[in-house]
């Protein structure tokens, strides 16, 4: 889904696969779900190992995922097969080409990816480019200044920094939530229907999944080698962060916020 020059902050970890694993079309796009018809076809840019993928293909006619990782789009393949979902197909793609002529799906969706890029008003353009007139661009981000938590352990604080530093020197936008708006209008796309969601993790289920995932992800991940690399933070610097995200997974009331910013645009 990435431009040629864009980075994906996250990358492809174990500790970043497990959160892509756990979304669903009800906890990540639910407030698209009302808006699908069973004669609709679909197209869902940087559909990862697909579990938002199938859970849409069975309320439309057929959907195409799209990833540029060919790693990640055969864990795809194998959602598929477990889910049988007979109605999907992937390709390698980026979402600033997409591979189709204009208008060829009833829907564009995209979770978790405008915030990647270094230009999403062109992913935007693109996506509305090859939506059907009368259809629909349907658009979701976590907004990471929004976050909030507690404990409000400094250790967390500066996690926010790290991976805030991180983000922009890949020429990414971290706080995309709150941005939606102002890139659906830049793309020229008008009608449009903007909403907020969340996840929250407090449970110690939670707790233990998504502290733990963290705590992995700063000293494991790309995210990790990348602060290293810009010189944003050193190995034990990363090692604090990480043990500031065990604390807080062991913290019994314990409380963590992601807001989603929501849109559903039509094409002019």
């Amino acid at each position: 889904m990435w431009g040629v020059n864009d980075v994906y902050t996250h990358g492809h970890h174990g500790s970043v696969l497990r959160s892509h694993r756990w979304r669903t079309a009800e906890n990540s796009a639910r407030y698209l779900l009302d808006h699908l018809a069973p004669h609709m076809s679909l197209l869902d840019v940087g559909c990862g190992p697909a579990t938002i993928t199938c859970d849409l293909s069975g309320l439309v006619a057929w959907v195409v995922g799209i990833e540029p990782n060919e790693g990640i789009l055969r864990e795809a393949e194998e959602t598929r097969r477990q889910r049988n979902a007979d109605n999907v197909s992937f390709e390698v793609g980026s979402v600033e080409a997409l591979a189709f002529v204009d208008g060829s799906f009833d829907v564009t969706h995209a979770h978790q990816v405008l915030q990647h890029l270094s230009d999403p008003v062109a992913a935007l353009r693109e996506m509305a480019r090859v939506t059907t007139s009368g259809g629909l661009v349907a658009v979701r981000d976590a907004d990471y200044h929004a976050m909030s938590w507690y404990p409000e352990l400094p250790g967390l604080d500066e996690w926010m920094g790290m991976y805030q530093a991180v983000a922009r020197r890949n020429g990414a936008e971290p706080d995309a939530a709150r941005r939606l708006l102002s890139w659906a209008a830049a793309a020229g796309l008008d009608d449009l229907d903007a909403t907020v969601d969340s996840w929250l993790f407090y449970t110690s289920e939670d707790r233990r999944w998504w502290g733990g995932l963290w705590a992995q992800r700063c000293t494991q991940s790309a995210l990790a080698h990348q602060a290293i690399e810009y010189g944003i933070a050193t190995g034990p610097d990363l090692s604090r962060i990480a043990a500031a995200w065990t604390e807080w997974s062991e913290h019994p009331q314990a409380w963590f916020v992601v807001p989603n910013g929501e849109l559903i645009a039509r094409p002019p």
